[in-house]
């Protein structure tokens, strides 16, 4: 017997995309505005030591305990999402971010309380990695699972604009606040004006989603009565594959991700001397230019093979460090800005398709929780250790040279998971007889 055909409403379908895109832009918006205060004021303020590199790598440890929450959110949320739905979970993990957030705006620093202060920035910082953790499974899915299963590289890239977006109006905020105040009053309380903001931000996105019904592609299973009673065990039961391909492929991408974005704020400020606003002025620029890239890799995924796009992409990755370090050892904040806009665009060409190819590996019914442990524990050994690695390597061997192995180390692991990964064609052919094409007329 034929599957029940779904129509989808092309209104429901464009909500959709902009419900994935701008909560998942939240809270990357929440995740940066904390990545550029670890690299620039937090190892002053919650950790203070006669060393700035020592004080800024325990800031950046309580970076990596937002990496390392994420499979909890993962755990929790996925398995929610497989039972009770898509939309209900990303309503609890936008709030749960967002709050978090907003909390931070208001922590007491140590001058004020001691390590007490440390304690709850480490918890808060916490809580918002068990929302990111559970919040990308979901947005990914809420685009994708509206959209045609034979443009999922496309819809489901709306998760993946999030984090550009997120990292562009972090990066402009501070560095707004930071041009507009004098130094002392930036460090004092203007850096926690970025935080503060957050619960606007909430506002609009819950605002988004809970206008948004349930993805027809869940609905189908939830009529069929197919929702999982044990999606955890199940994925690691049966899809044990797909899951060990879905973490590997996002290693070096996290890892490029992380040393561009983060660590090269403090690289640039420490060892050439240029100042925090041109490295957030770069990273600013190379985000923009994700906002057009992600999608435009995303659709072009789809029009070839996208494991091969995604090699390609890991190998560009692999080299780029031993290219971009040379190059910006003068000081040039114009070769700054050129390299690591390469980098994003790299960053982009893995990124895009990224999504589609993860959530394909894993059965429809099995989605949600499959996609967010790949997302989440890939986290635990890639983005969530990377810029305390680079900076313990910078430390210890005191040469950009060993930055570079270290990425090259990751494409490996990245091409190991490409191998092991799965071709769409046959489960793209199933589900498209399931689901019309949107209208778009």
């Amino acid at each position: 017997m034929s599957s029940p055909r779904i129509t989808v409403d092309p209104r429901s379908l464009r909500r959709a995309y902009a419900a994935s895109l701008s909560g998942t832009a939240l809270e990357y918006y929440d995740f940066a505005a904390y990545s550029v205060a670890a690299a620039t004021v937090f190892g002053d303020l919650f950790f203070p030591s006669g060393d700035d590199l020592v004080g800024t790598m325990a800031a950046f440890s309580t970076y990596a305990v937002g990496y390392l929450a994420r499979p909890v959110g993962g755990f929790v949320f996925g398995r929610l999402g497989d039972v009770i739905g898509r939309k209900k979970v990303l309503v609890y993990t936008l709030l749960l971010a967002g709050i978090a957030t907003f909390l931070i705006g208001l922590l007491p620093t140590h001058a004020a309380v001691g390590g007490l202060a440390a304690v709850l920035l480490v918890a808060l910082r916490f809580a918002q990695g068990v929302a990111v953790g559970g919040e990308w499974g979901g947005a990914v899915l809420l685009s994708s699972e509206y959209g045609d299963p034979r443009r999922r590289g496309f819809w489901a890239s709306a998760a993946q604009i999030g984090p550009p977006a997120g990292t562009l109006l972090a990066n402009g905020v501070l560095a707004l606040l930071s041009g507009v105040m004098a130094e002392d009053t930036f460090t004092s309380w203007g850096w926690r004006v970025a935080f503060l903001l957050s619960a606007v931000l909430v506002v609009f996105g819950l605002w988004i989603r809970l206008r948004l019904e349930e993805t027809p592609v869940f609905k189908q299973i939830a009529d069929r009565n197919e929702r999982p009673s044990a999606p955890v065990s199940e994925v690691v039961g049966q899809e044990r594959r797909a899951l060990f391909a879905g973490i590997l492929v996002r290693v070096c991408p996290d890892v490029l991700y992380s040393l561009f974005t983060v660590f090269t704020l403090t690289y640039i400020t420490k060892e050439l001397d240029m100042s925090r606003s041109q490295g957030s002025t770069a990273v600013m620029i190379g985000s923009a230019c994700q906002l057009l890239l992600m999608p435009a890799f995303g659709a072009l995924s789809d029009r070839m093979n996208r494991r091969k796009l995604y090699l390609y992409g890991t190998i560009a990755a692999a080299i780029w460090p031993f290219l971009f370090f040379p190059m910006i050892g003068g000081g040039s904040f114009l070769l700054l800005v050129l390299g690591i806009v390469v980098a994003l665009v790299i960053h982009a060409v893995l990124y895009g398709p990224q999504a589609a190819l993860i959530t394909e590996q894993f059965s429809p019914r099995l989605r949600y929780t499959g996609s967010s442990l790949a997302y989440t524990l890939a986290g635990v050994i890639g983005g969530a250790p990377a810029p305390l690695i680079c900076a313990a390597l910078l430390l210890w061997f005191d040469s950009w040279w060993i930055l570079g192995v270290y990425l090259v180390l990751t494409a490996i692991l990245t091409g190991i998971g490409l191998w092991l990964a799965r071709d769409p064609a046959v489960e793209t052919e199933e589900e498209a007889a399931a689901v019309t094409e949107a209208v778009t007329t």
